[in-house]
C-alpha cells in the first residue's frame, strides 16, 4: 500500500470510469500524421492498446493507494448533484467488493486490446472496433464504480450497444440472430430491472446506494421489497446468466469474436451477479429472504444443466463447438456464484464474490486460447479438432497444448488453483444458510451443486484428452505455430494470477469479508 490523497484517489477513479470515452472518441478522429505509423490502421489499435494500458496502470495505482485497513469504507468517493428534482447525483466510489472487479476489467481490457492489436477481428474498420471496444470498457468499470441506482443501470445498459455492434460486425457465423437475440433478451430484463430500481428509488426517497444500504430495508416494506427483488432480480439474472434465461449466451459466445467472447466471459457476466450483492442483499435483505430459495434452486438447476450441456457437447459426432462448450460451463460457474449469494452469509457471498473473479480470469484464458485454436485449424469444431489428423496439442504445438490443459483443470476447480476457493466456500455455506432459510433445503441445493462439481471435472477432462491427445503428426503435413509472443504476453497475467489466487486466497478474500459483512449488517454494523 502506499500513501495516496483522497484527491489524487477520486481523480484516479473519475480517469478509469471516464477515460475510455474520452479514448473512444479520441479513435474516431483522424490520427495526427506523426503517429500514423505504417498504417492508419495500426495506429487506431496502437491508440486502443495505449488507452486501456494507461486505465490499467490507474486502476492498479489506485489498488496500492486503497487503505486495505478499511476495505468495508466506501474510498475515492466522487458526489455531485445531477439531477436534484430526482435527487439523482453523480456518487462513484470503490471499496472492498468493486476493487478487485474494477482492476480485472482493466487487466481483461488491456490484454484484449494488446491480443488484437496483433490479430484484428476480420470485419470492418478498426476506427469502429477500437471507439466500441473503448465505450464497452467505460460502461462495465463504471458499473463496479457508481454509487447510485439510476447511474448503475445507465451503465449497465450503456454496454449493451457496443458489444451488439461487435457481435453483428466483427463475429462469425449467425452473428446477426447471436446479436439480436442478445440484445432482445438483455434489454427485456433490464425494463423489468428499471421498474424495481424506480420502486425502491421513489419509496425509499433517495437513489443513492450508501444511504439505501445503511437504511438496510427498514425504509421499505416487505411487499415493496419482494416486488423489486423480482423486478430488479430478473435484469440481473438475464445478465448473468442464470438458468432458464441463459439462451442467449451460447450463440453470443459461439459468434463473437475472440476478445469479445473474452470480455463477455470475463466482465459482463459479473454485473450481474455484483448488482445482487451491492443492491438486493443489502438493500432489500427480507425480499431476498423470500426468493433465496428460488435462487439457490434455479442456480443448482444451471448447475447441472451447464455440465450436462457440455458432456453432450463432447460426445463425438455432435459436432460440438468449443466456444459454445465454454459458454455453457459459464451457465454451471455462474451457478455457484448465485448459490453463494442466496445463502445470504457471509461465507457464501464472500465465495460468490471469488468465484466472480476466478472465472474471470480462468475462462477469460480458455476463450483466448480456443480462439487461437480457431486461428490455427479455421474451426472450433471438437469433432475436428480430436479427429484423425485432429489437433493432438501436446505432440504438435506442446505450449498450447499445456495452457489448454492448465486453464481446463483450473475450470474444473482443482486446488491450488483460483477455481476451487469460489465454488468451496458457496457450497460450504450452503450447508449453514442465513437464520430464516430452510437447512435442509440447502443441504439438498449443496448436494446437487457437488454433484456438479463431478459433471465439471468430466467435461473438461474429456475436452483435453480429445484436443490435446493423440498420435503424431502425420509425414507431409504442415506444423501448426505454437504460442506466440503476442499470445503468451496476453495470456501469462491470467495464468499467474490464476496460481496466485489459488496459492493465497486471503488475498482477495481480505478485501471483500470486510465490506460483505458491513453489506449484510447494514446499519447495524
Amino acid at each position: 500500500m502506499i500513501d495516496i490523497s483522497e484527491s489524487v484517489m477520486q481523480f484516479l477513479l473519475a480517469l478509469i470510469v471516464a477515460g475510455p470515452l474520452v479514448g473512444a472518441v479520441a479513435a474516431l478522429l483522424p490520427a495526427p500524421p506523426g503517429l500514423k505509423g505504417s498504417s492508419p490502421d495500426q495506429a487506431v489499435l496502437r491508440h486502443g492498446v495505449i488507452v486501456t494500458g494507461v486505465v490499467l496502470v490507474a486502476a492498479i495505482v489506485l489498488a496500492l493507494g486503497f487503505d486495505h485497513d478499511q476495505p468495508s469504507k466506501m474510498q475515492a468517493s466522487t458526489d455531485i448533484t445531477w439531477i436534484p428534482a430526482l435527487d439523482v447525483r453523480l456518487h462513484i466510489g470503490v471499496d472492498g467488493i468493486s476493487l478487485p472487479l474494477l482492476v480485472m476489467t482493466a487487466l481483461l481490457t488491456f490484454l484484449c486490446a494488446l491480443y488484437s492489436y496483433f490479430k484484428m477481428p476480420s470485419g470492418p474498420s478498426p476506427k469502429g472496433f477500437v471507439a466500441l471496444f473503448l465505450v464497452l470498457e467505460s460502461g462495465t468499470l463504471a458499473t463496479f464504480a457508481v454509487l447510485d441506482l439510476i447511474l448503475f443501470f445507465l451503465a449497465f445498459e450503456m454496454v449493451l450497444v457496443p458489444m451488439y455492434f461487435l457481435i453483428a460486425r466483427w463475429g462469425g457465423g449467425g452473428r446477426q440472430a447471436a446479436a439480436w437475440k442478445f440484445i432482445l433478451f438483455t434489454l427485456l430484463g433490464s425494463v423489468v430491472m428499471l421498474l424495481g430500481l424506480l420502486l425502491v428509488g421513489l419509496k425509499a426517497g433517495t437513489f443513492d446506494m450508501v444511504a439505501l444500504a445503511t437504511d438496510n430495508g427498514r425504509g421499505l416494506s416487505t411487499s415493496v421489497q419482494v416486488i423489486a427483488v423480482l423486478g430488479i432480480g430478473i435484469g440481473l439474472a438475464v445478465k448473468t446468466p442464470m438458468w432458464p434465461l441463459h439462451s442467449w449466451l451460447p450463440d453470443a459466445h459461439t459468434a463473437a469474436p475472440t476478445v469479445g467472447s473474452v470480455l463477455l466471459a470475463g466482465v459482463m457476466l459479473k454485473m450481474g451477479t455484483y448488482g445482487f450483492v451491492r443492491i438486493l442483499l443489502p438493500i432489500t435483505p427480507d425480499g431476498m429472504r423470500t426468493f433465496a430459495p428460488y435462487l439457490a434452486a434455479f442456480a443448482v438447476v444451471g448447475i447441472v444443466y451447464g455440465s450436462l450441456a457440455c458432456l453432450a457437447l463432447t460426445r463425438p459426432g455432435t459436432n460440438g463447438d468449443l466456444k459454445r462448450l465454454i459458454a455453457y460451463s459459464s451457465v454451471g460457474h455462474m451457478g455457484f456464484v448465485l448459490l453463494g449469494i442466496a445463502t445470504m452469509t457471509p461465507t457464501g457471498v464472500n465465495g460468490a464474490l471469488f468465484a466472480n473473479i476466478a472465472h474471470g480470469l480462468i475462462t477469460g484464458l480458455l476463450f483466448f486460447l480456443v480462439g487461437a485454436l480457431k486461428d490455427r485449424y479455421g474451426t472450433a469444431d471438437l469433432d475436428t479438432l480430436a479427429g484423425a489428423t485432429g489437433a493432438a496439442l501436446y505432440g504438435r504445438a506442446p505450449r498450447l497444448g499445456g495452457l489448454l490443459a492448465f486453464a481446463a483443470v483450473a475450470s474444473l476447480g482443482l486446488p491450488g488453483l483460483a477455481g476451487f476457493w469460489g465454488e468451496m466456500l458457496a457450497l460450504f455455506a450452503a450447508f449453514e444458510p442465513a437464520p430464516g432459510l430452510s437447512r435442509p433445503a440447502f443441504l439438498t441445493f449443496m448436494a446437487v451443486g457437488a454433484f456438479g462439481t463431478l459433471l465439471t471435472a468430466a467435461y473438461l477432462l474429456v475436452v483435453v484428452r480429445r484436443v490435446c491427445m493423440g498420435g503424431p503428426r502425420p509425414s507431409g503435413e504442415a506444423a501448426i505455430a505454437d504460442v506466440q509472443g503476442y499470445e503468451f504476453a496476453a495470456w501469462t497475467p491470467l495464468v499467474a494470477l490464476t496460481v496466485l489466487a489459488g496459492l493465497w486466497p486471503a488475498v482477495l478474500l481480505g478485501l471483500t469479508d470486510p465490506a460483505v459483512q458491513q453489506l449484510l449488517a447494514g446499519g447495524n454494523s
